[in-house]
């Protein structure tokens, strides 16, 4: 739920710091900034990331629990307009690599 975690485990994001209501972060290609959510008890992290000159990207995100008593990550990847099948493809592929990432920083920290 807290963005200063993201580079632990996302390979886009490498380094971030807040300023004021938004987040800079540091990623491969340039410098974005991401607008979250509120923190609400919904666990809904959706997050706005504006990379300059292009327009805001909308990120709809959500931590489901699950009847096993652990999460599921719900991460929606919107095609852009203008995207071509191989971007939309590599956009996909950095998702799930983040998303395992993910998976193995929370698995890593459960066995601490």
């Amino acid at each position: 739920v807290d963005p200063a975690n993201f580079p632990k485990w996302s390979v886009f994001i490498k380094e971030i710091r807040k300023e004021g209501s938004e987040w800079i972060a540091t990623t491969p290609e340039s410098t974005v900034r991401i607008r979250f959510t509120p923190r609400n008890e919904f666990r809904v992290l959706d997050h706005y990331v504006t990379v300059s000159p292009q327009p805001q990207v909308y990120v709809p995100m959500r931590v489901l629990a699950s009847p096993e008593n652990d999460s599921e990550v719900i991460f929606t990847v919107f095609r852009l307009p203008g995207m071509s099948d191989e971007q939309y493809k590599d956009d996909i592929g950095l998702v799930l690599t983040d998303l395992n990432g993910l998976k193995r920083v929370l698995e890593d920290k459960e066995k601490a």
